[in-house]
């Protein structure tokens, strides 16, 4: 039986509230990512979603260590970046700093209120693949009551650590999903930037 396109929109909620957290990585060296570094990356990310998941504590406490492990391990410059399009190159230098700081809040908010709906869930990492320049992570996110589908994980050491740079949930790019909603609530503001940082602080 085919997923319902509310089940559909859950899974992508919740595979990209733990990815959004994942957009993070291990210290990067002088040697070239391997499989078995990008492998442990997600490890690593999945086990630091894993103790806020569990840890019990209140929806507002978990959305705050979501912001923490994001801006700790997250390379955010490039994703806010990237998901402001195009128009990231009429941005002004202070108008792109403060869109990034919005973007991680909004992030932490969007994803962050679906951490609960992962509990007894898990994620199972199957291989690993060399893809051009960068490392693919293959997955399948096993949830309660909903069949199991795939997670991959984009890794690449191109800023000098080892960062998902995207998450491709059941063949949909996070980065791109992003970017198209991003780029919605910038038409809805007629193309003002300000207009959208200063939303973008209560939004998600």
């Amino acid at each position: 039986m085919l997923p319902t396109t509310n089940e559909l929109n859950r899974r992508h909620l919740i595979a990209t509230g733990i990815a959004a957290a994942a957009f993070a990585g291990l210290p990067g060296d002088a040697f070239a990512l391997t499989d078995a570094r990008a492998r442990a990356l997600v490890d690593r990310v999945v086990d630091d979603i894993n103790k806020v998941i569990a840890s019990g504590k209140s929806q507002s406490a978990m959305i705050a260590d979501f912001e923490r492990i994001f801006t700790r391990y997250a390379d955010v410059n490039v994703i806010a970046q990237s998901t402001l399009g195009p128009d990231s190159r009429r941005a002004s230098s202070s108008q792109l700093r403060a869109y990034t700081t919005a973007f991680r809040g909004y992030v932490a908010r969007k994803y962050g209120k679906r951490f609960r709906e992962f509990i007894g869930g898990r994620i199972e990492v199957h291989k690993v693949r060399k893809v051009k320049s960068w490392h693919e992570v293959i997955s399948t996110v096993q949830l309660r009551g909903s069949s199991p589908f795939d997670v991959r994980f984009l890794v690449s050491d191109r800023s000098g650590k080892d960062l998902f740079f995207d998450l491709i949930i059941e063949g949909v790019s996070l980065r791109l999903s992003e970017r198209t909603e991003i780029g919605a609530m910038l038409d809805r503001r007629k193309g003002d930037i300000d207009a959208l940082i200063a939303d973008l602080k209560t939004a998600g």
